[in-house]
C-alpha cells in the first residue's frame, strides 16, 4: 500500500470548543501541534500563536544568604556583621535628622560613627568568615544612604548662610551622584589589594564629616571648591592606597602629622588631606612613564 507524502506528518491535535446558539458547533480555537519529523527534518512550519507552550521551567535553586556551612554559630556571627552595616545606615539616618534640626556638629559627629561601623562590618566579616554577596550589596547600600546621602545634607547644612544656597545644593548633589556612580563602579569592577581606583566614599565622608566637625576656620566658598573637589576625586581613575598599605609606611613618617596635631590640628588635618589627594595624580603619572 502506497504511502502518500501527507502520511509523513504525524498527528495533528485540534480543539474545538464553544457553541453557538442554534447553529453546529464550530472551532473557536485551533492548535496544530507537528510531533514527528521525516529523515530528519521537521515538516511545515509552527505558527508561534499556535505553538504548545513549552514544560514549565524548574524552579531555579534559591541561593543562600551565607554561602557554606548553615550552623547556628556561623548564622550568629553572620548576623552580627550585617548588624554593623545596619548600624552605620541608621547613625547616617540620624546624622540626616540632626542636620534638618540644626544640630549640625552633633550630626558630624554621627557620620564619624557611620564611618568607624563601616570599616567594622568589614574586618569582622574576614575575621569572622563570613563574607558574602549578599554582605558586600548590604554594605554597599548602607554606604550609599550614609555616605552619600548623609554627607552632603550635613555639609549643606554647615554652609547654610555662607555661601549661595543654589552652589551649595548644585555641589552636596554632585557629591550624591559621584557617591553613586563609585559605588557602582566598585561593585562591578575587579579589585585591587594595593590600591583604590578613586577615593573612596567612606575616606570622602570622614574628610567632609571632619571639616564641619573641628569647624575649619575657611571661607564657605573654599569649603565649597573643596566638596566638589571630592567629588570628582571619588570617579576619578587616580590610584590611592589603601589603608593596609598606608599603616606599613615607617614611623618616623606617621611621626610628623602627630607633632604637627599637637601644634595645629586644623592645619595638620588640611595638610594630610591635600597630600592623599595629590598622591593619586602623582602615582597615576609614574605608572604612565613606566
Amino acid at each position: 500500500m502506497r504511502r502518500s507524502g501527507t502520511l509523513a506528518r504525524q498527528a495533528l491535535l485540534v480543539r474545538v470548543g464553544g457553541r453557538n446558539s442554534g447553529r453546529a458547533a464550530t472551532a473557536t480555537r485551533a492548535e496544530v501541534i507537528y510531533t514527528g519529523a521525516e529523515h530528519g527534518r521537521l515538516i511545515g512550519p509552527v505558527a508561534p500563536h499556535l505553538a504548545i507552550p513549552a514544560p514549565a521551567e524548574q524552579v531555579a535553586e534559591e541561593v543562600a544568604l551565607l554561602p557554606g556551612e548553615q550552623t547556628p554559630a556561623r548564622r550568629l556571627r553572620f548576623a552580627i556583621v550585617n548588624a554593623c552595616t545596619l548600624a552605620s545606615l541608621a547613625l547616617g539616618m540620624f546624622a540626616i535628622l540632626l542636620a534638618m534640626h540644626d544640630e549640625v556638629r552633633l550630626a558630624a559627629a554621627f557620620l564619624v560613627a557611620c564611618v568607624v561601623f563601616d570599616g567594622l562590618d568589614g574586618a569582622l566579616a574576614r575575621k569572622l568568615g563570613v563574607s558574602s554577596p549578599f554582605g558586600a550589596q548590604m554594605d554597599s547600600l548602607a554606604d550609599m544612604c550614609s555616605f552619600g546621602l548623609a554627607a552632603p545634607v550635613v555639609v549643606y547644612a554647615s554652609l547654610a548662610h555662607t555661601v549661595p544656597t543654589p552652589a551649595a545644593a548644585v555641589a552636596c548633589m554632585l557629591v550624591a551622584a559621584c557617591a553613586a556612580i563609585r559605588l557602582a563602579r566598585f561593585n562591578v569592577s575587579p579589585k585591587d589589594g594595593k590600591f583604590f581606583s578613586g577615593v573612596p566614599t567612606t575616606l570622602v565622608a570622614a574628610v567632609l564629616a571632619l571639616t564641619v566637625l573641628i569647624d575649619l576656620p575657611l571661607p564657605g566658598v573654599v569649603i565649597l571648591g573643596g566638596v566638589a573637589l571630592l567629588a570628582f576625586a571619588m570617579v576619578s581613575s587616580f590610584p590611592y592606597a589603601k589603608l593596609a598599605r598606608l599603616v606599613k609606611l615607617p614611623a618616623w613618617f606617621w611621626l610628623l602629622p602627630v607633632v604637627g596635631a599637637l601644634v595645629d590640628a586644623r592645619l595638620t588635618f588640611v595638610m594630610l588631606v591635600a597630600a592623599y589627594l595629590v598622591s593619586g595624580p602623582i602615582m597615576w603619572v609614574r605608572a604612565k612613564r613606566v
